[in-house]
């Protein structure tokens, strides 16, 4: 009887979604539980519909998409960065953006984005979730709108999973964001 129910115990355990164990479950709000809970599918739906975007736009998506993926844990991202917005799905199949300017730093507890320049920005900071990802929290506005702190409500917060693909490009991408798309990419540059 207990070692059934210690199986029962461990197959529940590998069914719970992938999510960062420590501060992030304290400040992510259920809603943005549920967005990261439905990431994949999220992700595929978006993209499947970005193919019906322009032809070099989309192969500039695939491009960006296909590039392996790298370790967070050897690399400083503090600095200044270009970062342009690509969105997927939606109210157009694709969009993408210019170059815009991001910023991040760290203010002893870990990395924190700001996006400087564009109508949309962001500001935010980074949990770790793995070797190969992190969990992001942050805060939308426009224009010079201040940024309301995270958990400031649906129009304005912000989750998404941050990939790294060099030493000098990565990424974050916003499944289900309030305005506009399905998925949001922000794309980092040195």
């Amino acid at each position: 009887m207990i070692a059934r129910l210690l199986i029962a115990a461990g197959v529940g355990c590998f069914a719970l979604p992938a999510l960062a164990d420590g501060e992030v479950q304290k400040l992510i709000t259920p809603a943005d539980k549920v967005r990261l809970d439905k990431y994949d599918e999220t992700r595929k739906a978006a993209l499947d519909e970005a193919r019906a975007g322009d032809a070099a736009d989309v192969k500039q998506l695939d491009a960006l998409l296909a590039k392996p993926l790298v370790s967070f844990s050897d690399k400083d991202l503090t600095g200044n960065w270009q970062c342009p917005t690509i969105k997927a799905g939606g109210l157009s199949p694709l969009v993408i953006y210019g170059w815009f300017k991001c910023k991040v730093s760290d203010d002893g507890s870990g990395w924190m984005l700001e996006k400087i320049t564009g109508s949309q920005r962001t500001k935010g900071r980074f949990f770790d979730d793995g070797e190969k990802r992190s969990i992001y929290l942050g805060s939308l506005s426009v224009n010079d709108d201040p940024a309301k702190p995270y958990g400031g409500g649906p129009q304005s917060d912000q989750v998404g999973y941050t990939f790294r693909n060099s030493a000098n490009e990565w990424r974050i991408e916003f499944p289900a964001p309030y305005y506009e798309s399905k998925l949001d990419i922000l794309e980092f540059k040195r």
